[in-house]
C-alpha cells in the first residue's frame, strides 16, 4: 500500500491558516498534532497575534513549551499578553534562566516584575542574579545551571555528580574543574570522563580552560565560543571564580541577533527584532523613516555641489551625463570596503589599532580598481566623445575609487574606536559622503583637463 506523502512546510501553513479561518478547531488540533515542532515555530511566526494564541492553547503542555522556547523573544512577549495568567506563569517557569532573560529584555518593566514575582523562590533567585549584570554583557546570557567538579575527585565520583545533575543542568558535556575557592583551574569533557579510568583523578584529565569575564560584551564572548568550537564557555568573575556557562546554542543566538542588527543598519534601517511577517507595518515604517530622513538631509550636499559647479556643467553639458555613473561607482566601492572591514571587525581579524594597515591596503585596492575601471571608462568615453572627455572620466574613476575605498575601509574602525556600532557608519553614510566628494573631484578634474 502506498504511503501518504508528508505535507511540505508551505502546505502545512496553508492548512493551519485555513482551519483557523474556518474556526474548525477539532481539525486544526489534528493538523497541529501531525506537524513537527520546528515547523510549528515557523507557522506561529507567520500568524497574527490572536491566531498565534489559539494555536498555542491547542498544543499539549510539553509541545507548547517546546514551541514557545523556539520563538523569538518579541513573539514570546506578544503571547504572554494574549494567554491567560496561569498559562503565562507555567510557560515562564519552565524556561531556563538564560531564556527567561531574553524574554525579560523584551517585555515592559511592569510585566517583568509580575513574571518574576510568580516564580518559585529558587528560580526567582537564579533569574534575579542574571538581571544584576549590565545590558549587553555575557552575564545576562549565561546559564547558572551547570555541572562543575573539583580536581581532587576521581572520575567515578565526577560521573556520579554529573548523573545527579542531569535533570536540572542545562549542559553536561563541558565540565569546569574548580579549586576550593571555586576558581577555574581547567576543564574536562564528558567524553573524556567516560573514556578514562574510574580511579583516575579529574586533575589528571583536565586541560587548560578558555574563559570569559562576566562583564564582557556578549557578542565578543559568543564569537570566542564559536571560533574555538566550544560546546560551552565558562564565565568567571574578576577573581576567576565560576559564575555560569555560555552554551553554544546561546552563542549562536547572540551572533544571529547581532548580524541581523548589522545587516539592517548597513541597509539604512533599524532592526525589526522580530520575524518580518509578524511585524506591524507601522513598526516597519518607524524602522526606516529616520534613516531616510538622515540620508535625505545628507543628500543635500550633493545638490549643493552640483549647484556650485553649475557654470562648468553649462559649458560642457556632456559632463552631466556621467554623474550617475561616477557617484554610483564611488558609492559601491566605498560600501564594498566598509562591508569587508565591518565583517573583519566582527570576526576579530582587525582592530582599531590596525587603522594604518587597513588604510594602506584599501588605498592600494581602490587604486587598482580605479585603474581597471578608469581604463575602461577612458576607452568608452574617448570612442563616444573625444580624448579629453575620456581622460576626465578615466582620471575621475581612478581618484574616486581610491578615495571611496579608503573612506569605506576606515569608517568602521573609527566607529569602533569611539564605541559606536560600525554598521551605522557603513553604507548609508559612506554613500552620501562619497557622492558629494566624488562630484567635487569630478568637476575639479574636468576644469583642469578641459581648461574651464
Amino acid at each position: 500500500m502506498a504511503t501518504e506523502t508528508p505535507l511540505t512546510i508551505d502546505e502545512r501553513i496553508e492548512e493551519i491558516e485555513r482551519r483557523l479561518n474556518d474556526e474548525d478547531l477539532l481539525a486544526l488540533s489534528q493538523v497541529l498534532t501531525d506537524t513537527p515542532t520546528a515547523d510549528l515555530v515557523v507557522v506561529l511566526e507567520r500568524l497574527g497575534r490572536k491566531q498565534r494564541a489559539i494555536v498555542e492553547r491547542l498544543l499539549s503542555k510539553e509541545r507548547a513549551l517546546e514551541v514557545f522556547e523556539g520563538l523569538d523573544p518579541s513573539l514570546q512577549s506578544d503571547l504572554l499578553h494574549d494567554l491567560q495568567d496561569h498559562e503565562v506563569a507555567r510557560l515562564f517557569e519552565e524556561l531556563d534562566p538564560d531564556d527567561r532573560m531574553w524574554l525579560l529584555d523584551e517585555v515592559p518593566a511592569a510585566v517583568a516584575t509580575r513574571l518574576l514575582r510568580g516564580l518559585p523562590a529558587e528560580d526567582r533567585a537564579l533569574t534575579a542574579s542574571l538581571l544584576g549584570y549590565p545590558q549587553g554583557s555575557v552575564g545576562r546570557r549565561m546559564t547558572p545551571e551547570y555541572v562543575s567538579v573539583r580536581g581532587s575527585l576521581t572520575v567515578a565520583q565526577a560521573l556520579d555528580r554529573v548523573r545527579a545533575r542531569l535533570d536540572d543542568a542545562e549542559t553536561v558535556y563541558t565540565i569546569p574543574v574548580l579549586d576550593d575557592a571555586r576558581r577555574v583551574t581547567g576543564i574536562v569533557s564528558l567524553r573524556g570522563l567516560l573514556a578514562a579510568d574510574p580511579a583516575a583523578t579529574v586533575a589528571e584529565l583536565a586541560v587548560e580552560a578558555h574563559t570569559a569575564r562576566v562583564t564582557d560584551d556578549d557578542e565578543d564572548a559568543a564569537r570566542r565560543c564559536a571560533d574555538l568550537s566550544l560546546l560551552a564557555l565558562p564565565i568567571v568573575d574578576r577573581e576567576n571564580r565560576l559564575v555560569g556557562m555560555l552554551t553554544i546554542d546561546d552563542a549562536v543566538r547572540i551572533l544571529e541577533h547581532e548580524e541581523s542588527e548589522d545587516a539592517a543598519r548597513q541597509g539604512g534601517s533599524e532592526p525589526l527584532r522580530r520575524p518580518y511577517l509578524s511585524t506591524p507595518v507601522t513598526r516597519i515604517v518607524r524602522s526606516r523613516v529616520v534613516w531616510l530622513l538622515v540620508l535625505a538631509v545628507g543628500a543635500t550636499l550633493t545638490v549643493q555641489v552640483l549647484s556650485a559647479f553649475e557654470a562648468t556643467i553649462s559649458e560642457v553639458t556632456v559632463l552631466a551625463l556621467f554623474v550617475p555613473l561616477l557617484i554610483g561607482t564611488g558609492g559601491n566601492t566605498g560600501n564594498q570596503a566598509a562591508t569587508t572591514v565591518t565583517r573583519a571587525l566582527a570576526l576579530g581579524d582587525v582592530r582599531p589599532r590596525d587603522l594604518g594597515r587597513v588604510l594602506s591596503r584599501e588605498l592600494r585596492t581602490g587604486a587598482l580598481l580605479g585603474l581597471l575601471l578608469g581604463s575602461l571608462g577612458f576607452t568608452i568615453a574617448t570612442l563616444a566623445y573625444d580624448f579629453h572627455i575620456g581622460l576626465v572620466i578615466g582620471l575621475t574613476l581612478l581618484a574616486i575609487c581610491t578615495v571611496a575605498a579608503a573612506v569605506g575601509g576606515c569608517m568602521p574602525l573609527l566607529a569602533r574606536a569611539v564605541h559606536v556600532d560600525p554598521a551605522v557608519f557603513s553604507n548609508p553614510f559612506i554613500s552620501t559622503f562619497v557622492d558629494a566628494s566624488g562630484l567635487v573631484i569630478y568637476f575639479m578634474i574636468a576644469r583642469s583637463v578641459l581648461g574651464l
